[in-house]
């Protein structure tokens, strides 16, 4: 009978823990489901075409945030774009430069394969990247091989643009690796 009873308490300590885990695992889940949607941003303006908004010379400012929100690094971008009507493709050549000196090229080729919908492909992306634009905003989300103490950290970035009027961009991206958080960027473009 003492042998069923510890038997019964270890069953029940599991069950609790079970149970609690169960109930996080939901908590997390529903979370996740409430967060912003591009289509929010039906009927804002100005109306942001990124084909337009990056056809021709842009400038770049930002910084990277860690998750404890210590600024770790700033940098400036030349971003020269060209847009082919034809193909509905976008090329950016950008280049950055860091304010530790250290200098950066990436050049994108990004599709517009729908009204709203684009793809898009860079060295260091894994796969494709997606985007999907409403009203002012833009959201584009790809995983990227981060150079990282001479090797690479494959991260997800969670891009969201928002046009701010004919000449301003405001761009805020949240880089994660398996769902946690690790910094974020945030660039404030000027058309030229």
């Amino acid at each position: 009978m003492n042998t069923y009873f510890k038997n019964f308490k270890k069953f029940l300590t599991l069950f609790k823990k079970s149970l609690t885990l169960c109930f996080l695992g939901c908590f997390l889940g529903l979370a996740g489901c409430t967060g912003v949607d591009v289509t929010d941003y039906k009927g804002t303006t100005p109306t942001l075409l990124i084909e337009d908004y990056f056809n021709g010379k842009t400038k770049a400012k930002g910084i990277f945030q860690d998750r404890f929100g210590k600024v770790r690094r700033t940098f400036v971008v030349d971003i020269t774009g060209t847009w082919d009507k034809q193909t509905q493709t976008l090329i950016l050549d950008e280049d950055f430069v860091y304010n530790d000196g250290e200098t950066e090229r990436r050049i994108w080729t990004i599709k517009k394969t729908d009204e709203d919908i684009y793809q898009g492909l860079a060295d260091g992306v894994v796969g494709t990247a997606y985007g999907e634009a409403e009203g002012n905003a833009f959201n584009f989300i790809y995983t990227f091989d981060l150079p990282y103490n001479g090797d690479k950290l494959r991260v997800k970035f969670n891009d969201w643009m928002y046009l701010l009027d004919n000449k301003t961009l405001f761009n805020k991206a949240v880089i994660s690796k398996y769902g946690v958080r690790l910094g974020d960027v945030y660039i404030t473009f000027e058309k030229l």
